[in-house]
């Protein structure tokens, strides 16, 4: 259902079941009828992408939504892949139906909605999720032609009022744990120190390359493990960081490459090689490296070559958190381990999904407070005016609103007339 005002379509409803014409792309058309009622109703969908464990919303959360004056409908079996019970979301005081997007005038879902489901939507309604603009240009193309609003996550802003709401901050802080616990499952020896009446076992040593949330936590875990941990990142302030949660900074007396938003800036592939140079000594001493360099919509820097990952002793283990986004390993394939000389390399692949339990809490947190940002007087009504909503925006009135998305979707000579401007 959608709300009334800028939300304002309604719909004919018979039974429980919500009817109106379609266009000539399938979407459907929110119609006048004798019996009319404003959206208030959020549908969480169960998520059908391969390898894909997470939900939108856990049983814990609905309450915030139902308190905000919300109907909330959950597809059956939504909440399984992370181990939430159909039974959970219904004592938590939502309802589990098969239509849940059915008459829904907000849809929750971790991926892009697949195109049938957006297209069972009437105009005016509204969808949160990730929505990675070079893999999903289909459906934005759909929420658009369609009249639907959505909002991306991943584009939430890198601001302080929004830290709440910052689904990759969340989702990285799992990835990195999982990292660390990957590299010593796969390593064969201890990580820890072990001193014993048959000798001494030294520790491991582990390097880290990145320390934004995912790396950071990687080197703390590692060093909750008992591993020995030296760290790079090349932005300075990330020293202090690394050192913070207990590892060794190495410094390579090289220029710094502070970027927006927390991110490294790209570097020269001049500053590329001689960053690969000199660490490759760290890199060869380790029983094992974990990788997490990357940021969102771009290709992942290239840290190691395979001649570096040759160069590595007996048994040891590469961990590449950034191998679905072209990877910072050469020769890691999302996804799989291979061998490559004497190392084990693990390419990452949806990494938070690998524990979706406390992935999809922290994920839906994350969904409720900016819900609850855009919800007025038990109203979805997003400000336009609000920075968080008008960056999260892709598609809105039947435009696109980010405009990198939009040049995707354009023929050159109209992208190069966007302006930042066309934003409402």
């Amino acid at each position: 259902m959608a709300r009334s005002g800028r939300y304002g379509a309604r719909t004919t409803i018979e039974g429980d079941r919500v009817r109106g014409p379609a266009d000539r792309r399938g979407c459907a058309l929110a119609v006048r009828g004798t019996v009319t009622v404003p959206f208030v109703k959020i549908a969480v969908v169960v998520e059908t992408a391969e390898a894909e464990s997470r939900v939108a919303l856990v049983p814990d959360q609905v309450s915030v939504l139902t308190g905000l004056g919300y109907d909330v409908a959950v597809e059956p079996q939504a909440g399984a892949g992370a181990d939430f019970a159909d039974e959970l979301y219904a004592a938590a005081g939502a309802t589990v139906e098969v239509a849940a997007v059915q008459g829904a005038g907000l849809v929750l879902s971790v991926q892009p909605l697949r195109t049938d489901q957006i297209r069972l939507l009437p105009a005016g309604a509204a969808t949160v999720s990730f929505l990675p603009a070079a893999t999903s240009l289909d459906q934005v193309a759909d929420l658009r032609d369609c009249g639907i609003t959505s909002f991306a996550l991943e584009l939430v802003p890198r601001i302080s009022r929004a830290q709440s709401m910052d689904a990759l901050s969340s989702q990285a802080l799992v990835a990195g744990y999982r990292c660390a616990v990957v590299a010593a499952g796969l390593l064969r020896r201890f990580f820890p120190l072990n001193m014993t009446a048959a000798g001494t076992v030294r520790p491991a040593e582990v390097v880290v390359l990145g320390a934004g949330v995912a790396g950071l936590q990687a080197i703390a875990t590692s060093k909750r493990l008992g591993a020995v941990v030296r760290a790079y990142d090349v932005r300075a302030a990330a020293a202090e960081e690394i050192r913070s949660v207990g590892a060794q900074a190495i410094e390579l007396e090289l220029e710094t490459l502070e970027g927006t938003g927390g991110y490294a800036r790209e570097m020269t592939e001049d500053r590329a090689a001689r960053q690969r140079d000199l660490l490759a000594p760290y890199i060869a001493a380790a029983d094992a490296l974990i990788t997490t360099a990357a940021v969102p919509g771009r290709t992942a820097p290239m840290l190691v070559t395979r001649a570096m990952v040759e160069a590595m002793k007996p048994g040891s283990v590469v961990v590449d958190l950034a191998a679905e986004s072209g990877g910072n390993v050469e020769g890691a394939e999302p996804g799989k381990v291979k061998a490559i000389g004497n190392a084990q390399v693990w390419g990452a692949r949806n990494v938070p999904s690998q524990m979706p339990g406390p992935a999809s809490t922290l994920l839906a947190q994350n969904i409720v407070n900016l819900v609850t940002l855009m919800t007025s007087e038990g109203t979805f009504a997003p400000d336009f005016e609000d920075e968080i909503v008008i960056g999260s925006c892709v598609t809105h009135d039947s435009t696109i609103r980010h405009q990198p998305t939009a040049a995707l979707l354009s023929p050159p000579e109209q992208a190069a007339d966007r302006t930042e401007g066309d934003h409402p």
